[in-house]
């Protein structure tokens, strides 16, 4: 991680709740400041939906073990847009559907997937000048990262915000039942006997209750801005 050569930027842990604007948030971070977006929540949906699909038990680990070795987690950008790719197919709607955000929670407690996507998320990271998204990711994934955030909302707003995605896909869920799927999943990630969602204890908080988009990534980039001008200051 750090030593062995200047990194080509830095490396920025962006962790926090599901519905929390993750994935959104760090694209566009991403955007603004250049650096390749490595979205870790997607890298274990996409083993929760080839588990599903290949009949793989959730609680399974030598099955899981089999798939993950067989398994190979690429994210490719299509027309502007990052899609996640699982064994060379476009899974990026596939892996976004309720049934597949609670298996999710279930193979990501698993310890033998977590130990193969933590090689593999690390080997994307090393180099520097990325953003990792997840829930462990300044705790375990990589615990020296340059920059790190704990980005949340209340679970009405992460709720709410998960509903209208659901509707806009036509799925047919109440307001209420999205919200308790949201509350159900944060009980289950903060219960999980490894690495369990945790608040690195030099993470900055951002909550975005009630904040535009553009709101929460000005505030982020002028912390990691700041961040850049320091280490630049240190290396003359």
């Amino acid at each position: 991680m750090k030593g062995g050569g200047e990194k080509a930027g830095l490396i920025i842990a962006v962790d926090g709740p599901s519905g929390a604007g993750k994935s959104t948030i760090t694209k566009a971070l991403a955007d603004r400041l250049g650096y390749v977006h490595i979205d870790t929540g997607a890298m274990f949906r996409a083993v929760a939906l080839t588990a599903l699909r290949a009949g793989v038990d959730g609680s399974d680990d030598e099955g899981l073990a089999r798939l993950c070795a067989s398994l190979e987690i690429a994210f490719a950008r299509t027309n502007g847009c990052c899609r996640v790719m699982a064994n060379g197919e476009d899974v990026t709607d596939a892996i976004r559907t309720p049934e597949i955000s609670l298996l999710t929670s279930t193979i990501s407690a698993r310890k033998v997937v977590r130990d193969f996507l933590l090689e593999v998320q690390r080997r994307m990271g090393r180099a520097g000048g990325v953003i990792l998204e997840g829930r462990d990711i300044g705790t375990v994934v990589f615990p020296d990262a340059d920059v790190k955030f704990f980005l949340t909302a209340s679970v009405e707003e992460r709720g709410r915000r998960r509903w209208l995605e659901l509707a806009a896909r036509g799925e047919q869920l109440t307001l209420a039942e999205t919200i308790a799927a949201v509350a159900r999943r944060d009980e289950q990630d903060s219960g999980r006997e490894h690495a369990p969602l945790r608040r690195a204890a030099d993470a900055v908080d951002v909550d975005s209750t009630g904040l535009s988009i553009d709101e929460v990534l000005d505030r982020m980039e002028t912390i990691v801005r700041e961040k850049e001008r320091l280490l630049a200051m240190a290396r003359q």
